[in-house]
């Protein structure tokens, strides 16, 4: 406990770390006040429909991840999810599209670029969902809530600007976290979102275990162990790499010798890391949305109902599917043994060039299927909560993307901290080895 406290004292003796985690933390103070500013037009105190339908089902999931902007009909009711939504789209295109491929490469004026075409793509995304949202408080919250003397389709106007600037106002926060503050901007402001929820959740399922007369304070302390080692569990698979040897040859160069030194190619099981999550629920999202996030008729029903068998199955097999696919596009073996080709390195027992491009994508292959079937399995375990016996607002904890974002972001945060940390000489924040990020979100 006593290094504990040191190491935050260190933190703060820091001027560059201390100027940035201040930075950050006000940040995150104005996006949490934000979401709780409701949509001009509409009585605070008549929304308490809307909180209790976002309670239940992917509604649920997207007042999660906006931290319960969705369900306050907040002016950051639509979070970050839409430039998610664009930003995976735009990197899609950079595989498929020569022009797009051509940005990637011009450096920073191409990503300049690159993120100018996805804030376009957001606005874009913004002007489907915003009139869907505005629809479905239409449809869910009584007419007295709408204190407004505009008519119907200028106040649906109206608010659908209002959710779009609050929308670009949390990408704007989240671009100035990145830039001067601590760690990735987005991914945080998507974890803040979550954690806001996590004490409600917590007080809510410790309310019934002590209501229940049975065992039920016996049973939270069982849920709680399992919900540590499912932490455990997920942290070794978003660390889990698998290491190839690479030997370098030797080189003389005047009276100095270069290379001779072995080191690895760490491949990660979860190379795709919690994109095929987010993949497979954008896609499961799509008749909600068309529906205008209206669960109980169609294809919404079924795909709506978070703990039914269809809607599991389906999901799973998308992960499976989006982890292999976005694996493919992200790890580039023949570029690896090129590269490798170049520094005069090699794998030992294998030719450079081609031979070697195809070791790498036959480990890539081996080591992705039992990734992918465990990154599946994570996401539907929120689903066998849920079964056993684990409230509706408590259960995403267990799994799905709000476990994965939760430790992704704390693994990247303390991991740059931790830089800043070892950079002015003092000790990391572990007594042996260092913190490891992982690959992206």
């Amino acid at each position: 406990m006593k290094r504990f406290f040191q190491t935050i004292a260190n933190m703060f003796k820091i001027e560059d770390l201390r100027k940035r985690l201040i930075y950050t933390f006000l940040l995150i103070v104005v996006y949490r006040l934000g979401s709780y500013i409701v949509i001009p037009g509409i009585d605070a105190t008549q929304i308490a429909a809307l909180q209790q339908r976002s309670t239940e089902g992917l509604v649920g999931l997207l007042n999660m991840f906006s931290g319960g902007a969705f369900g306050n009909a907040s002016i950051f009711a639509l979070g970050v999810m839409p430039y998610i939504s664009a930003s995976i789209v735009i990197q899609l295109l950079g595989v498929f599209l020569p022009s797009f491929q051509r940005l990637q490469r011009e450096g920073e004026s191409g990503r300049r670029k690159m993120n100018q075409y996805t804030r376009y793509l957001t606005i874009a995304i913004l002007a489907i969902q915003g009139p869907a949202y505005v629809a479905s408080l239409r449809s869910t919250l009584p007419p007295e809530a709408f204190v407004t003397t505009m008519n119907g389709w200028w106040y649906g106007v109206f608010a659908t600007l209002i959710l779009i600037g609050g929308t670009m106002f949390v990408m704007w926060l989240g671009e100035r976290i990145t830039d001067r503050g601590i760690g990735n901007g987005i991914s945080l402001i998507i974890m803040i979102g979550i954690i806001a929820r996590l004490p409600q959740a917590l007080w809510i399922e410790i309310t019934d275990k002590w209501t229940t007369s049975l065992g039920g304070m016996l049973v939270l302390v069982i849920e709680l162990v399992i919900l540590f080692l499912v932490f455990v569990g997920t942290i070794a698979l978003v660390q889990a790499v698998r290491k190839i040897p690479v030997q370098y040859a030797k080189r003389i160069v005047g009276n100095k010798q270069y290379g001779g030194v072995r080191q690895y190619i760490p491949l990660k099981l979860n190379a795709a890391g919690v994109m095929p999550i987010i993949f497979a629920q954008a896609l499961m999202l799509f008749p909600l949305i068309f529906q205008g996030f209206n669960a109980t008729k169609g294809l919404a029903a079924v795909m709506g109902n978070t703990n039914g068998f269809w809607y599991n199955f389906v999901y799973a097999i998308m992960v499976i599917l989006f982890t292999y696919f976005y694996t493919a596009i992200t790890v580039n073996p023949t570029n690896m043994a090129e590269e490798m080709k170049k520094n005069g390195g090699f794998i030992p027992g294998c030719k450079p060039g081609k031979k070697t491009a195809e070791y790498i994508d036959a480990v890539m292959s081996r080591i992705t299927l039992p990734g992918s079937i465990l990154l599946a399995l994570v996401a539907i375990l929120p689903a066998f909560a849920r079964m056993l016996g684990v409230n509706s607002q408590f259960a995403p904890f267990y799994g799905g993307t709000s476990l994965l974002i939760l430790v992704g972001v704390i693994l990247d945060t303390l991991q740059q901290i931790e830089n800043h940390l070892l950079m002015r000489h003092y000790d990391g924040l572990m007594k042996t080895g260092r913190l490891k990020g992982r690959s992206g979100m």
